[in-house]
């Protein structure tokens, strides 16, 4: 199992400097991965679809630029993979975001897994000018662009959305041909698309049962299309509730004490391309909280 956490990037953890230096201490003690999300806004109304239907932490309208917070932590680190889960790939268009993209990747020098989905917030659509509606067709045709704009020389693309004329793009990416890209989501068709189209899936922590159904689907689509399910990576984000007493065995997928939420990761990667990584920043509220617990959970991980 690889271990990675959060770039620090909501809340007090919103200071790019500090950011920096954090992620140069979560390499110090070991991780394999470190990884952005990305929020625009923290609507005062709870938004609609939010899970629970409660308010959303006011921590995630402070935030930091995943793709500069990312190019931050690939500055202030030499080793670690760095990663999005998920970016919302749909508020640009898909050939200034693969600009973007190839830019972080010659910064790390090959280290950028490229993460995106759809997000889930009608609010922020809105506010990005981006209709809602065939979210999937417009992302799509997205993974076609960043394909021919990494893959092809010259570039053309002719889509219902975007068009290229036959140009010189470059410079390509470090990795070739391209970085890898995962895809996040848990609808049957998210999942049939990871199937089909993506190197891995950015799942979360979540109960044993729903993750054997959801795989079910993206293997079942991979087979579909030709392609061998045990090479596609996961990689699962825990918003870790951690908590001084144990909590019930039936909750440990997301909240409970280091030892069972750590117990229940080992137990739900079996795969040797598994990976896990922990969100504590809504859990902390400095960097040396957020380096202590850190430090806490790649202990109990990679103890035998």
């Amino acid at each position: 199992m690889r271990i990675g956490f959060a770039v620090p990037q909501f809340g007090p953890f919103a200071d790019p400097h500090s950011s920096a230096r954090t992620c140069a201490a979560l390499e110090e003690l070991g991780c394999h991965s470190l990884w952005v999300a990305d929020r625009l806004l923290s609507p005062v109304v709870p938004p609609e679809g939010y899970p629970g239907g409660g308010q959303m932490s006011g921590r995630y309208g402070i935030h930091l630029d995943p793709l500069l917070a990312l190019g931050a932590a690939a500055a202030a680190t030499e080793r670690v993979r760095l990663g999005s889960s998920t970016l919302n790939a749909l508020w640009q268009p898909p050939l200034v975001l693969a600009r973007a993209l190839t830019t972080l990747d010659l910064i790390s020098r090959g280290r950028l897994d490229v993460g995106i989905g759809l997000g889930w917030m009608r609010e922020e659509y809105q506010a990005a000018g981006v209709p809602w509606q065939g979210r999937g067709e417009r992302l799509e045709e997205t993974l076609d662009v960043l394909d021919a704009v990494w893959r092809a020389d010259p570039v053309v693309h002719t889509g219902k959305l975007w068009t290229i004329a036959e140009s010189t793009v470059h410079p390509k990416p470090f990795q070739g041909p391209r970085p890898p890209i995962l895809l996040g989501g848990f609808a049957p068709p998210a999942l049939e698309r990871v199937g089909r189209r993506a190197d891995g899936w950015l799942a979360a922590s979540m109960p044993l049962a729903l993750l054997d159904g959801l795989w079910a689907v993206v293997a079942a689509a991979a087979e579909q299309a030709g392609r061998d399910a045990a090479g596609l990576r996961r990689v699962f984000r825990v918003n870790a509730e951690v908590t001084t007493v144990e909590a019930d065995p039936s909750e440990t997928y997301r909240r409970g004490t280091v030892r069972q939420i750590c117990d229940h990761l080992r137990v739900m990667c079996t795969a040797p391309n598994d990976e896990v990584f922990v969100d504590l920043q809504m859990v902390t509220d400095s960097p040396e909280e957020y380096l202590d617990l850190a430090g806490a959970f790649l202990t109990e991980l990679t103890a035998e």
